[in-house]
């Protein structure tokens, strides 16, 4: 753990790294030993190695490479949900048929550390916008006696850390959340599929990631096996482990495996071409996948960590889709609901990616016909929450989406007279600016005031463009 950690960023070290470094890693790849713990090593083997790629001789680059991605696919193949009640039952078998070696004093540390787990975890705590979860879990701390639970809790770690190297693979030399995912553009020319503007920041684009590295992910079925870790944990597991004290913290864990699929999944839509995806088909496969993921249950999840992960890749895919002219899955009603869930969240990322959603639906629906009723509910909503939403990157991408949805077309033209667009606009427009020069320079970031100068001048010139239309 410590090893994976320091060599991530870190080029003094990377400088000292030497080939029995290296060697040691490697050959810890190639272990076999089935342990979960022995799962989560190989994870963090590979993912040291891949912090430390830049150190490793040409002539075993692509072959270290495959070894990487090649552990993390093995880890991702476990099913946490037939493994986890298996090791349950297996811990029971023991507590019917205790060793002779069990004493008090063990009994009483296994009695601790049960109640640490078993209590609630501690909410999470934000830092401009964006949860940061504090993690409260002590099951490294479990005594001789608990290998069941070790087990369980070593490959949750394993599967999440995976994800997290996937990640990694797919975006290292992007931008951080903070920047990518809390800014817009709002020419659709110099978008990306997280709708940067392109002279602002490196844009996560299919061409960035390499030939190679796509390769090993496709060669190892990476994104159908990231895809499979976005379902929900099986009710099986979820259940035993609510049903002994010392197993409730993996459910959370569980949870976070996840989210951090979803994330993972983002990524991977973001910086890999479509037809490696597998095309047209699995697009849509995903997309119906997602779409049951938000709408499966009689309301959306409120989960901010679950929401903020399903609703970037769900912005990836609609974004991708759309690109690709493929027809979108989400309901007018279920896109109003998942708009109205999102704005009263407090996680600013979720509000600007549920308005791109928006946005990128609406200007699909704009080229088709007998669409104006459903693109003056999204003018309405887009219009409230540039209008209401207290930070002003969120009202920048609805003013952006805005743009997007009634840029061209007779169905838009009909939808904005009627929902009144112009004047609205036009009030709007003073307020904005008033609010940029007021608010902007010690709260935002010099990459998001240069993406709201931009919207500012593209305001002005949208109010123009409406002009010459309602005089038509």
């Amino acid at each position: 753990h410590c090893l994976h950690t320091v060599t991530e960023d870190n080029p003094e070290l990377l400088s000292s790294t030497n080939t029995a470094v290296l060697g040691a890693l490697e050959k810890l790849l190639l272990s076999s030993q089935p342990e979960m713990a022995h799962t989560l090593l190989r994870t963090l083997a590979a993912g040291t190695l891949w912090n430390l790629k830049t150190s490793l001789p040409a002539a075993r680059q692509a072959q270290t490479l495959n070894a990487i991605v090649a552990t993390l696919s093995l880890c991702l193949d476990l099913d946490s949900g037939v493994l986890i009640p298996d090791l349950r039952r297996a811990e029971e078998a023991h507590h019917r048929n205790p060793s002779p070696g069990t004493d008090a004093e063990q009994q009483a540390a296994v009695q601790l550390v049960e109640e640490e787990m078993g209590e609630e975890e501690e909410a999470p705590t934000k830092k401009n916008g964006k949860t940061l979860m504090v993690d409260t879990d002590v099951s490294d701390l479990l005594p001789r006696g608990k290998e069941e639970l070790r087990e369980a809790t070593a490959l949750l770690t394993a599967q999440q850390t995976s994800l997290e190297i996937i990640v990694n693979m797919c975006c290292s030399d992007d931008p951080s959340d903070d920047e990518w995912e809390e800014e817009s553009s709002s020419d659709e020319s110099d978008m990306g599929p997280d709708g940067l503007c392109d002279g602002v920041s490196n844009l996560m684009s299919p061409l960035c990631l390499s030939a190679e590295v796509q390769g090993a992910l496709i060669n190892h079925s990476i994104p159908e096996k990231v895809l499979k870790k976005t379902a929900f944990p099986k009710q099986e597991a979820t259940n035993v482990c609510r049903e002994n004290p010392s197993w409730r913290g993996l459910t959370k864990r569980m949870q976070r495996v996840q989210s951090r699929a979803l994330t993972c999944l983002h990524s991977i839509l973001s910086t890999m071409d479509a037809e490696l995806l597998g095309g047209e088909a699995a697009l849509q496969g995903a997309a119906h996948h997602l779409s049951s993921l938000v709408f499966g249950a009689e309301e959306i999840p409120k989960d901010e960590e679950f929401l903020e992960a399903v609703i970037s890749a769900m912005r990836s895919l609609l974004q991708i889709i759309a690109s690709k002219n493929i027809s979108q899955c989400m309901t007018p009603q279920q896109l109003m609901s998942l708009s109205e869930t999102a704005t009263r969240c407090d996680v600013v990322s979720v509000r600007v990616n549920a308005v791109a959603i928006l946005g990128i639906t609406g200007s699909t629906l704009a080229k088709e016909k007998g669409t104006a009723e459903t693109l003056q509910m999204i003018g309405n909503a887009l219009l409230q929450v540039a209008t209401k939403d207290s930070d002003l990157v969120v009202n920048g991408e609805a003013l952006d989406a805005l743009f997007d949805v009634f840029a061209d077309g007779e169905e838009a033209e009909t939808a904005a007279k009627i929902i009144s667009l112009l004047p609205a606009l036009k009030t709007l427009q003073p307020v904005f600016k008033a609010k940029i020069r007021k608010e902007g320079r010690g709260k935002y970031s010099h990459q998001q005031l240069c993406v709201l100068d931009n919207i500012k001048i593209n305001l002005r010139r949208f109010i123009g463009y409406l002009e010459k239309v309602v005089t038509k």
